[in-house]
């Protein structure tokens, strides 16, 4: 038996830029990939400071969480990757702008380097309410 799989895509969050979806559903769980603080219009990082940028990423993640038929609420799993760890309380402040309780499970990741130099990535898994195929 073969696992039916939905890919999930929107012009309202930055196109993939290697071989990967923007998301994966299956059943009833959406797998989001990575996103980085691409400007979805023009795909190139957005200028500003790292709040600036873990605000893009937010938005480019509830964009892809959108067009799978879901949001915010329904994410059950974040992981946050960051080149400085220094910038944790910064995520942390943000993401209670975008977030009410109960908050989804997290982890935050220091990392070496990020795809075009960027100093924060996010990717998430949500899980649906029920499957939409």
């Amino acid at each position: 038996m073969s696992i039916k799989k939905t890919v999930i895509s929107t012009a309202s969050a930055p196109q993939a830029i290697g071989t990967y979806s923007q998301a994966v559903k299956v059943d009833n769980t959406v797998y989001l990939s990575g996103q980085i603080p691409l400007d979805p219009q023009t795909m190139e990082v957005v200028d500003g400071d790292i709040a600036l940028q873990i605000r893009r990423v937010f938005d480019n993640l509830r964009a892809v969480a959108q067009a799978a038929g879901g949001d915010f609420a329904d994410i059950v799993k974040l992981n946050v990757y960051l080149t400085d760890l220094g910038n944790f309380p910064i995520v942390n402040e943000i993401m209670a702008e975008y977030f009410t309780q109960p908050y989804p499970a997290r982890a935050a990741v220091g990392v070496a380097a990020l795809p075009k130099g960027v100093g924060v990535e996010m990717d998430a898994i949500m899980v649906m309410r029920q499957a939409y195929f």
